[in-house]
């Protein structure tokens, strides 16, 4: 489908299921791969980026029964593989890092958009190791050839902080393969920390406790994982900020179900976001409730989420909706994404009729007096479909280009809003 339209959404309400997480599934795919023994995972995403990490492991000969969820763990027993790893990144990182200590010849490869996507301090740090590694492109970019090195057990390992978490998740996930404890120190800030959280809450879940120094230095124990024999993927926090965001702009309420207040991921506090706008928030273990504010409209934020940047898409396009401008601060990594989203953002934001203001790592966004009907371009981008389509809340009829894209974590996304909406009378 080159395009979906969306009606004019007079309000919102009822509830949805999400489906897993994006950042556990794959995280959890990887480490059963690596662990001692068999393990089943529940509430597996169905995605096309779960599909990418899947067809990586069998290929690298790792037993996978898909219909159970089930993965024979313990070592990658083909020594030599061509992988081709989309625009992955929960893919791409974590297995560069572990086929990069683990005695094989490698390439690894993406999408245009991936190749794009800097890599160059990770390898760096893996070099530092004895891993050897080469760039078939443009240095610093994928794709790369891997070949076996000689790991230099108990080298400190030195990894920049402030490009992407996924580099410090990707060398955590892989050290227990190097043989050795092994101390990683973070260079500058280290952005993302709720998703280096959910690394470090996975890897002690597969019998690995990694020690920490508040937010730069890390010790990985010479431990092997062993399979816990099954484990739950809890729904996907991320793609729960879209209906949350819809019931504060929509009325509601509106109920996600499979996630809340026990939630391991850090985009749960896109709740808090919310309540700075004046939404309505309940929350059980399992679930949260959103809607919208007793009086007028959302309130407008001048916040840094630099912890939830994700979710901090979702905040963008509520800000359509809130009483004067809202500033979203600490994005700089919204530049290394699926594509450019402080770029994207302000281009489609302003197409509804915003007055926007692009900052190097931040975004100002005035809201219009009324929105205007708009297409919106996704840029093969799942989260600038699954955002802009919050538009449609706003009385205006919003064409979404290529929707397909939302495959890439939440295929039935716009089923699920269609689920919760109603239509403004013809």
């Amino acid at each position: 489908m080159k395009f979906l339209d969306l009606d004019p959404i007079a309000r919102v309400a009822g509830s949805v299921r999400m489906p897993g997480s994006k950042s556990i599934s794959n995280r959890v795919l990887l480490l059963a791969a690596l662990a001692d023994g068999e393990t089943r995972v529940q509430n597996l995403l169905d995605s096309d980026d779960t599909s990418v990490m899947l067809n990586a492991l069998e290929l690298l000969g790792v037993r996978i029964e898909r219909d159970s969820a089930t993965v024979r763990g313990g070592s990658f027993p083909n020594k030599s593989a061509d992988l081709h790893l989309g625009n992955a990144g929960t893919a791409f990182r974590p297995l560069v890092a572990a086929l990069a200590l683990a005695g094989g010849e490698y390439r690894l490869s993406g999408a245009p958009r991936m190749h794009e996507r800097p890599i160059g301090d990770l390898v760096d740090a893996l070099r530092r190791l004895g891993a050897r590694i080469d760039y078939l492109g443009k240095e610093g970019f994928p794709p790369l050839a891997l070949h076996p090195g000689t790991i230099r057990r108990g080298t400190p390992v030195r990894v920049r902080g402030d490009v992407s978490s996924q580099y410090l998740s990707a060398l955590l996930m892989a050290l227990p393969l190097a043989g050795s404890e092994t101390r990683v120190e973070v260079e500058g800030e280290l952005i993302s920390r709720p998703y280096v959280e959910i690394t470090l809450n996975l890897m002690r879940r597969f019998g690995v406790k990694v020690e920490r120094d508040g937010w730069k230095t890390f010790t990985v124990p010479a431990t092997r994982f062993v399979s816990p024999g099954e484990i739950r993927v809890e729904g996907d926090a991320s793609s729960a900020s879209y209906f949350l965001a819809a019931g504060a702009i929509g009325e509601g309420p509106v109920r996600v179900e499979g996630v809340g207040r026990s939630s391991i991921q850090g985009d749960i506090r896109f709740t808090e976001v919310l309540e700075k706008m004046g939404a309505k928030i309940s929350m059980g273990d399992d679930w949260v409730e959103s809607g919208a504010p007793s009086r007028g409209k959302l309130k407008a934020i001048d916040a840094d989420l630099n912890h939830i940047p994700d979710a901090a898409m979702t905040a963008a396009v509520a800000a359509l909706f809130a009483g004067g401008p809202s500033t979203i601060r600490n994005i700089a990594s919204w530049r290394v994404k699926e594509t450019d989203r402080i770029a994207a953002m302000a281009a489609e934001l302003r197409k509804l009729g915003a007055v926007v203001e692009e900052g190097a790592d931040s975004i100002r966004i005035t809201p219009p007096a009324a929105l205007r009907s708009a297409t919106i371009a996704t840029y093969g981008d799942h989260r600038m479909a699954m955002s802009f389509s919050l538009a449609a809340l706003g009385g205006v009829r919003v064409r979404i280009n290529d929707p397909g894209c939302v495959a890439k974590t939440f295929p039935e996304y716009f089923d699920a809003l269609a689920s919760i909406s109603r239509r403004v009378p013809a």
